[in-house]
């Protein structure tokens, strides 16, 4: 069983903010499906390849998305290999991305919590560049919508977004970065 973690916040306000770029990699990656709800989590359940797949948007905020993600690490008994954490990353610009599996937080603060539920920051994550555009304040601009043309490197990354999500739950984390860290 594995378990796909999108960053972001819950709420119509935060529908297409940079903040929310996990959310929107899996809602890119299922097409139009139906979630449901539970342990503080929007989550849809997938059979691939014979696995079952927990796709999961916690709903506590970006702040305190580790208590979603521990009620379901916790009620599934779920290693924390087989959980892939999809964030925004301000250091990288837009159109990259990058696989860690042994990182600190980088200062956001939905990892923070994370680590701190889960007691250790061994966790693979899919780490997409929003960019920072340091004329505005932090929190404005990772609250802040995408353009039309940011939009189109978007969608792009999320291609790429949605092949390393198939590799991962085929292969693993350590096959994913060293096919996708590369590229």
């Amino acid at each position: 069983m594995k378990l796909i973690v999108g960053l972001g916040n819950p709420g119509k306000e935060f529908i297409g903010t940079r903040h929310n770029v996990g959310f929107m990699l899996i809602d890119f990656y299922l097409g139009n499906v139906t979630f449901k709800e539970k342990m503080n989590g929007l989550y849809y359940e997938k059979i691939i390849n014979g696995e079952k797949i927990i796709f999961l948007k916690p709903v506590t905020y970006m702040n305190n998305s580790g208590i979603s993600v521990k009620s379901y690490v916790d009620y599934y008994h779920i290693e924390k290999e087989n959980i892939l954490i999809i964030q925004d990353d301000l250091d990288l610009m837009l159109g990259k991305y990058k696989i860690k599996y042994i990182s600190s937080s980088g200062g956001h603060n939905g990892i923070k919590s994370i680590i701190n539920y889960l007691g250790t920051d061994h966790l693979p994550r899919l780490k997409i560049g929003i960019g920072h555009d340091k004329t505005l304040d932090t929190k404005d601009y990772v609250l802040s919508n995408f353009t039309n043309a940011e939009k189109q490197i978007l969608n792009s990354v999320f291609s790429y977004g949605k092949d390393i999500i198939d590799s991962f739950i085929e292969n693993g984390i350590d096959r994913v970065m060293n096919i996708y860290n590369k590229k």
